[in-house]
């Protein structure tokens, strides 16, 4: 690395978008992640080479003793551990016998030195059936359409591929290679140019050795690269490259040795420092490279609103539970949340009615929840774990998300209602605060209790809020695969989005801390008129109760009680037990409003509004107006298109386009 480049101009892309490839590369998804390419032609022994090794800043494996006779990719890609893996892709229009042989070869190893590599390609030049130069009596040819592919991978290197094709020649060699070589070598390269540049905005010329340039020619060369002959639209650079001898010392500093000559040696020293030095070619082509990326955006952004567009489509229906307007819902059962987010309501309400309560309240409504007897006994944790190890629930439903599990409640298992002991309970807590009230109680006891007996909300709640993301989760996953059948488009969309979506998760969480803080407040109150409804009805069930016990039958007028018997109290008491009898029915009332409200205030804040229906909703983020405001390399991370891609996609366009031609010729015979 040159010591007199600036830190800003390293890389071929801008530092956010290294730092989420090396995000992406580091959890796995390596294959996935569309990386630059370059692709460098030009005459034999022009320094292609060498204008490679500058680019990238670390040495290409060569062998001056071996021709280059086929194209070869060349691929750097961040990783773990360092590695290589050699493999060949067969030509196109290779036979099949050919095309299974060569797929059939391949190589991996850790390092790639001189030696290796010359042996890599000499069995690669007998795979793909190319001539040596040893006169064996057997016509085989010169140069070859397959490609040898280089992957390099390890903990420091760039993130790019480049593909080196065979260098043009002008003269054919005796025994070696034909005119026909010459076009074949030129037809590849053409074809990769056009294919890659069909009209001519995305071709730099470089021009190499400028040292070597003879003496009288230096004017033409300057105004070649100066625009003033033979113009390109992105015009000409120049740069030179290191010699044999440099090469050989160790030291070598190539940009400071090329600032050196395009300073001191004329007419070199004239021309415009941004077209001169490897340093500077490395910016033109990250220039070029944005300004492609800007022509892209608009096609980007309409993809991505179509996409955004049909997603929002099956969050209507979806929430609506119109399933049927779309064969989707059919295929993926995880887009109908509207159903699977009212039964998990369904279940919430259900265990917060049987098992919300910490001590089964005394009731004749009949408790269906298994419950046990409080042993007042003192055991170890160890022995009271083993005994009631039956008498729990599970307060989570659903399995999380690998990405989610630090946001959402663990899976927690709970005690069902303490039952038998709940009068000694509220007997504890009423001596335990008893001031000198005449007949009456401490107005803090029922705060007191009321945390207590509310205690398990808290597990039960969050249990159930986490749950209902988990299935707004699996909603967002299945409508994007749904609507996008390109991997490597969803999974830019899911990085781009996850932030904000864990945030969306997040408030909904926020939510139903902040319905609980309320719940645990220390001032009981209700305005609803269910409250005293509720506490009547609780005391004159024991009146009733007792009158029932002293009701006899009495033909047809039914049950009946004596006079004295109804007018008798239900049981003789002391003030303490009236007292705590009272605390149980005020409890008793005020808990029953309190749950149902609750029970509504989470459904319908925490999840619908949070989660399923709000413009801040984890549903309403992936839309056309998130599409708007996303910035240049947004796009480009999520939506660009890789330039192999692109020529394969262009490439399959054309053989449609001849194949319906054909259908055509057909018909008409």
């Amino acid at each position: 690395m040159s010591s007199h480049t600036p830190p800003e101009q390293h890389g071929f892309a801008e530092p956010l978008m290294l730092e989420k490839i090396d995000s992406l590369f580091a959890c796995g998804v390596g294959e996935l992640v569309s990386l630059p390419q370059i692709v460098v032609v030009g005459d034999q022994s022009s320094g292609k080479s060498s204008v490679l090794e500058g680019l990238i800043k670390k040495p290409l494996p060569r062998d001056s003793g071996l021709c280059t006779r086929f194209a070869t990719q060349i691929i750097f890609r961040r990783a773990a551990r360092e590695q290589v893996v050699i493999s060949i892709i067969p030509d196109q229009h290779a036979s099949t016998e050919h095309s299974n042989q060569v797929k059939g070869w391949g190589r991996t190893i850790s390092s790639l030195d001189s030696d290796t590599f010359k042996e890599i390609m000499q069995e690669a030049h007998e795979e793909m059936g190319l001539s040596s130069n040893k006169n064996d009596g057997i016509l085989k040819p010169t140069f070859s359409n397959d490609v040898l592919r280089l992957e390099i991978s390890g903990p420091d290197q760039e993130h790019l591929s480049v593909i080196d094709v065979p260098g043009i020649f002008k003269s054919t060699t005796e025994g070696v290679t034909t005119k026909a070589d010459i076009q074949l070598v030129r037809n590849m390269i053409l074809e990769l140019a056009a294919e890659a540049d069909v009209h001519g905005d995305r071709t730099l010329g470089v021009l190499t050795k400028p040292d070597l340039v003879d003496r009288g020619a230096e004017s033409g060369v300057v105004d070649l690269v100066e625009g003033r002959a033979r113009q390109m639209k992105l015009g000409w650079h120049i740069i030179r490259n290191p010699g044999q001898k440099d090469l050989q010392d160790m030291s070598m500093d190539r940009g400071a040795l090329e600032a050196a000559f395009f300073r001191s040696s004329a007419p070199w020293s004239s021309i415009e420092k941004g077209k001169v030095g490897i340093d500077s070619l490395r910016l033109r082509i990250k220039e070029v490279l944005s300004s492609l990326v800007k022509k892209e955006f608009p096609k980007q952004t309409a993809y991505l609103i179509g996409l955004a567009t049909k997603f929002q489509r099956l969050v209507s229906l979806s929430v609506n539970a119109t399933h049927g307007a779309d064969d989707a819902f059919e295929a993926s059962p995880g887009l109908c949340i509207a159903p699977a987010v009212m039964s998990r309501m369904k279940i919430f309400s259900d265990e917060m009615a049987k098992y919300g309560e910490n001590y089964s309240f005394n009731s004749n409504d009949g408790n269906i929840a298994p419950v046990f007897v409080e042993d007042t006994n003192e055991e170890t944790d160890e022995e009271t774990d083993k005994e009631t190890d039956e008498e729990t629930f599970d307060i989570r439903k659903e399995d999380d998300p690998e990405e989610l599990v630090d946001i959402l409640h663990p899976q927690e298992s709970l005690y069902y209602p303490l039952h038998g002991k709940t009068k000694d309970w509220l007997l504890q807590v009423f001596k335990g605060n008893q001031g000198f009230e005449l007949g009456t109680f401490n107005a803090s006891i029922l705060a007191t209790v009321m945390k207590k007996q509310s205690s398990k909300w808290e597990d039960i709640s969050m249990g159930f809020v986490s749950d209902a993301i988990v299935l707004v989760h699996r909603f967002i996953t299945s409508a994007l695969i749904s609507v996008c059948d390109d991997r490597n488009v969803r999974d830019g969309l899911v990085d781009k989005l996850s932030d904000e979506l864990t945030q969306r998760y997040q408030n909904a969480i926020a939510s139903a801390g902040f319905l609980l803080k309320v719940e645990k407040s220390n001032t009981p109150m209700t305005m609803n008129h269910y409250f005293n409804d509720n506490l009547q009805r609780s005391r004159q069930e024991e009146a009733v109760a007792h009158v029932e016990k002293n009701a006899f039958h009495n033909g047809s007028h039914g049950l009946v009680v004596r006079l004295e018997h109804a007018s008798q109290p239900a049981r003789s008491m002391s003030n303490e037990e009236h007292v705590v009898q009272d605390i149980h029915d005020i409890l008793k009332s005020y808990y029953k409003v309190c749950r149902k409200t609750f029970v509504d205030s989470i459904c319908r804040q925490s999840v619908i509004h949070y989660l399923l229906e709000c413009d801040e909703s984890p549903l309403a983020l992936f839309s056309p107006m998130f599409v708007s405001h996303l910035s240049a390399d947004a796009l480009e991370e999520i939506a660009g298109e890789a330039p192999g891609l692109k020529r394969s996609r262009a490439q399959l366009t054309k053989e449609v386009a001849s194949l319906a031609k054909a259908v055509r010729i057909l018909t008409r015979i």
